[in-house]
């Protein structure tokens, strides 16, 4: 007895404690930190490392991916930039049609090699910022070039040069930074470039590159697999304004949305993307997870994230595969198999809900039917297909009973699938006749 009332007495026990300041669920949690952040803002390489990484897009392609992440990333421009090649003929009419949208964000900006032929590409285009791929690890340094750093750091610092020259910004892309020496290298040559921008009055960005996904984001790991300190080291040693530092990173090792967050965490301002994440190998961050990300921060307002649903649509309609567990548009996504879960649902969504899925982006959550499920799994899927107010006499109408029963016997026969929306409906028809207008709507949609 001592034991249970030490116990009662160490808890609040009249007051339960919901943490509605971090889950309002209206809105995707709410992300503190220790210190408010400045500006942080996403750019795009769907159309430059997402392509380059999936398929060849073609021109209208390209104009209704763009178009969609100027409605992703709102008025205010979240969504700054989208990087573009500049090689072929139809690199140049997308540059082209983009520009002639007239569209304020994304701001077109052009992708080169550090050369001059490429670097003379961004002026054809009167572009006014490109990024400029800069390799700065010494294993691209050593197989790439065969020269000495000095000799390779000399080449690219006369390409940006000849850009800053001509009134463009250029964004110098240190790839694989994360294998690199970045007090020895990294450092320095990023304040050459600022002496360069300082020589010339013209702004200068740098993109630290986690090229491999060895990256990580925790502190203790050291230099150079820490992207904390890696940001942290470049602006207490050089003098680019945080406002100019942009992370990239790749999910060879599943850390690519950590790593972009502890980016921006650790002073980046700019976090770089592609949509779903398609790009080299295991591909780029999300940019819609980042989007998730930006709205935990800084909240939804001047970004549309109900976006998100009609970019996986047109990535459908291009052949692009989701996962079923792909977060937010694959198939099991807000997709709850569980009768328990389900049961909980049913009395109160926030339990097995991050968020509101329909209001926050305009998807419906779903149940799995299979001979697991209980009869609330049945109930809440009704109401979630038909959209329907319960005030809790569904789940007493006894034909819930008899559909659950045939359910079950279809598994008694060696059924192993759950069963599909369009078998689900045509149960609720045969048992449920009134609703026969709900259905024949839901099965339109379905089909």
């Amino acid at each position: 007895m001592l034991e249970k009332r030490g116990i009662e007495s160490s808890l609040s026990t009249e007051r339960m404690n919901f943490f509605k300041d971090i889950y309002p669920f209206d809105s995707p949690p709410i992300l503190k930190t220790n210190k408010p952040l400045g500006d942080i803002w996403i750019t795009d390489t769907t159309l430059r490392d997402g392509q380059q990484g999936w398929k060849t897009f073609s021109v209208e392609e390209s104009l209704k991916i763009y178009e969609l992440l100027s409605g992703l990333g709102g008025k205010d421009g979240v969504i700054r930039t989208t990087e573009l090649f500049l090689y072929t003929k139809k690199d140049k009419e997308v540059v082209r049609r983009i520009k002639g949208l007239g569209f304020d964000y994304p701001k077109p900006t052009g992708w080169i090699r550090a050369t001059m032929n490429d670097a003379a590409l961004v002026l054809e285009e009167k572009l006014d910022e490109a990024t400029v791929l800069c390799s700065i690890s010494d294993y691209h340094i050593s197989a790439k070039f065969g020269l000495s750093r000095s000799q390779v750091l000399s080449k690219y610092l006369e390409v940006n040069e000849f850009l800053l020259k001509n009134g463009v910004v250029p964004k110098a892309t240190l790839e694989d930074t994360t294998r690199a020496d970045v007090e020895g290298v990294v450092v320095p040559f990023i304040n050459q470039l600022v002496r360069l921008s300082e020589k010339y009055k013209v702004p200068v960005k740098i993109k630290i590159a986690d090229t491999l996904g060895v990256g990580l984001p925790f502190k203790n790991v050291g230099l150079p697999r820490s992207i904390p300190l890696i940001i942290e080291k470049i602006i207490e040693n050089s003098g680019i304004d945080p406002a100019n530092i942009e992370f990239h990173g790749h999910n060879d090792l599943f850390m690519v949305t950590a790593n972009h967050l502890a980016a921006w965490l650790s002073g980046a301002t700019l976090s770089n993307c592609t949509l779903f994440g398609i790009g080299e190998r295991s591909g780029n961050c999300p940019l819609e997870a980042m989007l998730l990300e930006y709205a935990m921060i800084k909240g939804t307002s001047g970004i549309n994230l109900k976006e998100i649903r009609k970019a996986a649509e047109l990535f459908k309609e291009m052949g692009f595969f989701f996962a079923q567990h792909y977060p937010i548009v694959g198939e099991n996504s807000f997709r709850s198999k569980a009768g328990i879960h389900i049961d909980a649902l049913l009395k109160n969504p926030e339990v097995y809900l991050p968020f509101d899925p329909v209001r926050v982006l305009g998807i419906w959550p779903k149940v799995t039917i299979d001979q697991y499920s209980g009869k609330a799994s049945i109930v809440y899927w009704i109401k979630t297909y038909f959209n329907m107010d319960d005030d809790g006499d569904l789940k007493k109408d006894p034909r819930i009973t008899e559909i659950h029963n045939e359910i079950l016997k279809a598994y008694d026969k060696g059924r192993q699938t759950p069963f599909t929306d369009n078998e689900l409906l045509d149960l609720v028809r045969k048992y449920c006749p009134e609703y026969e207008q709900k259905i024949t709507e839901a099965k339109m949609a379905v089909e």
